[in-house]
């Protein structure tokens, strides 16, 4: 395992952990990250919202639940994000729900952008720090298989395409994505990731 994974594995959280870190900082009035300001703030309470409305009716599909428990090997889902992302707030939850269904075979750990900069550096997406991105780590071999994000191909797909009609991410973008994701159910990020799960089974990446 690469000692940028490792050393950030070592000081990784678990997903209520995360939840709680985020929470105490807004209860000060902070977001997380090295920039503080008053909109990545407001942004960071309407995503404890969106989560805490997500783990409430958010479902795992009997079919993900199957092929989860049935991976051949155990492995970590590294994944980088901050508070304030509103797509993280979107698929941690989901995240978080296929590990707890995976009969262990899929450990969450997460880890904040900005404490990590020799981590997001080796993940960039497009030359960009853009998040979540999900490390997907073999336990057994010690290795990392692959990675996915930072989100769903429909949800990147809209944002390129209103970034080339538009020419810049605004407001309208941001509350058109948040729209996608809701009507989406879930349904992507669960199909992407045990595609990537089964593609590591089957094909030994």
């Amino acid at each position: 395992m690469k000692s940028i994974v490792a050393k950030a594995l070592f000081n990784s959280h678990s997903y209520a952990e995360y939840r709680k870190i985020v929470t105490d900082l807004l209860s000060e009035g902070k977001s997380t990250g090295s920039e503080q300001s008053d909109s990545l703030t407001n942004y960071s309470k309407l995503n404890e919202a969106r989560m805490n409305r997500l783990e409430k009716t958010m479902t795992i599909s009997e079919d993900v639940i199957s092929k989860l428990q049935h991976l051949d090997n155990h492995y970590i889902w590294l994944v980088i994000s901050e508070g304030w992302c509103g797509d993280a707030a979107q698929i941690l939850p989901i995240l978080d729900k296929m590990a707890h269904v995976s009969d262990k075979k899929i450990d969450l750990r997460i880890v904040f952008r900005d404490e990590n900069d020799e981590l997001m550096n080796q993940y960039l997406t497009n030359g960009g720090r853009a998040i979540p991105k999900v490390i997907v780590i073999c336990k057994e071999a010690g290795i990392v298989r692959t990675d996915w994000g930072p989100r769903p191909k429909g949800a990147t797909e809209l944002m390129d395409n209103y970034k080339r009609d538009v020419g810049v991410i605004d407001e309208k973008i941001k509350t058109d994505l948040q729209l996608w994701y809701l009507a989406d159910k879930g349904i992507s990020v669960q199909q992407e990731l045990i595609e990537i799960m089964e593609n590591i089974k089957y094909n030994r990446l």
